[in-house]
Parts: structure tokens; sequence; C-alpha cells
């Protein structure tokens, strides 16, 4: 698909210093956007914007942020707006998760992962939402997950802050339409990076996966293929979905059946 349609525009990505974050972030300087980058490792958001900047002699730049500081979150974008103008796309990338049973997950995980992956999403939403719907125009990308719609054992806490981020997309979604301002979805499958690093200390769970784990590269082509179009999901892989349309119809039956292949973890 072409992306012609991105060449200029201002395009900001969260959790970029790594994983799908980059690889979209290299994506969109190949296509001639303007990159703002954010993530709590700015040396190695300074690393990536001067290789962008060499490969592709567009304009990028970079600030720590740490998304679950909601005051930080307000005084970077604060800065963003004053140094570029204005923001065409934001993708809320950055997330994490820990693998715990209920019972065995800490306040300070459960904090941590809902800090992060919801409010911090939600406050980088709130920061760009008013000059895009002035402008009456925008896209918002928010990074899910197949756990945000088939909760599986041991990722009870990721799944809900997951859930979470799909309920706050989906309305956001209805709320924005009026104002032309695009709302997607991502719901990728485990993906080879280095999320699994914290999520699944033992190693396990990749072993288990590891045939079926989604290339970085993959998911961020179709992210960026995505940008400035009207769709509403990308749910990878599409076989997987699947496995979502069943648990809605069937739930007790998808559990049951599906509770050994669900507890890989």
């Amino acid at each position: 698909m072409g992306r012609e349609r991105l060449k200029d525009k201002n395009i900001v990505i969260t959790g970029a210093s790594g994983g799908i974050g980059a690889e979209i972030a290299k994506l969109c300087a190949e296509s001639g956007a303007n990159l703002v980058l954010l993530a709590r490792s700015i040396d190695k958001l300074e690393l990536l914007q001067k290789d962008l900047q060499q490969k592709y002699q567009v304009n990028v730049s970079v600030f720590q942020l740490d998304v679950s500081n909601t005051d930080q979150v307000q005084e970077v974008f604060k800065q963003i707006f004053a140094a570029i103008g204005q923001i065409d796309i934001l993708v809320n990338n950055a997330g994490f998760g820990v693998f715990r049973e209920a019972h065995a997950a800490t306040i300070d995980e459960i904090k941590g992962m809902f800090n992060v992956n919801v409010v911090g999403l939600m406050a980088c939403t709130s920061m760009v939402l008013p000059k895009m719907r002035e402008r009456r125009f925008g896209h918002i990308i928010n990074i899910a997950s197949q756990a945000g719609k088939i909760a599986t054992p041991k990722s009870s806490v990721y799944s809900a802050s997951k859930h979470a981020v799909l309920g706050y997309t989906n309305a956001l979604r209805m709320e924005a339409v009026d104002y032309h301002i695009q709302v997607t979805s991502v719901n990728p499958g485990p993906i080879a990076t280095n999320f699994f690093n914290i999520a699944d200390e033992k190693g396990t769970y990749v072993k288990s996966v590891q045939k079926f784990m989604l290339k970085p590269e993959y998911v961020a082509e179709k992210v960026v293929d995505s940008m400035l179009t009207k769709t509403r999901e990308i749910n990878l892989p599409r076989w997987m979905n699947m496995g979502s349309v069943v648990y809605v119809l069937f739930p007790r039956l998808f559990e049951r059946i599906g509770k050994r292949v669900l507890n890989k973890k």
C-alpha cells in the first residue's frame, strides 16, 4: 500500500526505543514523515534518531518520557506542540506485562501495568485530542492485544488492562467520528520482542508459542498501512482473532476445551 499520504505528517510514537515502536518509526521515516519518538530510554532513542535522520533526511525529535508519570506527559506534550506545532498521528505503543496468577500479582505490578497500559495511554491521548478536534483531523492508534479480547490464565491483570484499552478505544472512536478523527485499535498476538523478558521470566510461554510469534516488522507494516485510513481494528494473526469470536458466542465451551491450550505460561 502506498504511504505517500504520510509525507510531511507529524507522527508521535510512545514506547519507540525498541520492538514494534522502533519498527513503526523506521517505516514512517521511510515514508517521509516527521517523527517525535518517546520512551524512558533516551540513549536508545538518540541512536534511532541519528540513524533515521541520516537514512531518510526527515525531522526526528526525541523526548524521554515515562507515560505512567502523568505530570511528565503533560509537560513533554507541551514541549512537542511548541516544537512542531501540530500532531497528525499519535501511536500509543508503550506498554508492558507481567505473567502471574491473580493471587501472586503484587499491588505494585498491578498499579504499574494499569498506569502504563491504561492511564498513560489515556493521558497521552488527552493531550492531542483537543487540538485534533479543533482541526477536525487526526488519527489515534492504540496498541492493545488479543489478550484484551480473550483472557488467559496467568495474565489476569495484563488482560484486564488491555480490556480497558479496548473499551476506551471503542468509545473514543464513536466520540471522535464527527470530528473526522480516526481511531484504530491494534490487537496482536505474541510478538517476538523483549516484552517477554519481563512478562515471561522463565521463558516457558515463549517456548510454547514460538512458532506462532509475530515478527515486529510485520506488525509495524500493518500499523503504518492503516495510518490516515478508516481502519477500525487490526487483528493479528487473523486466525487467532477467530478465537475471540468463538469466545463471545460460546464462552463456557471455549474455556473448557481451550483451557489446556490457553494455559501455556
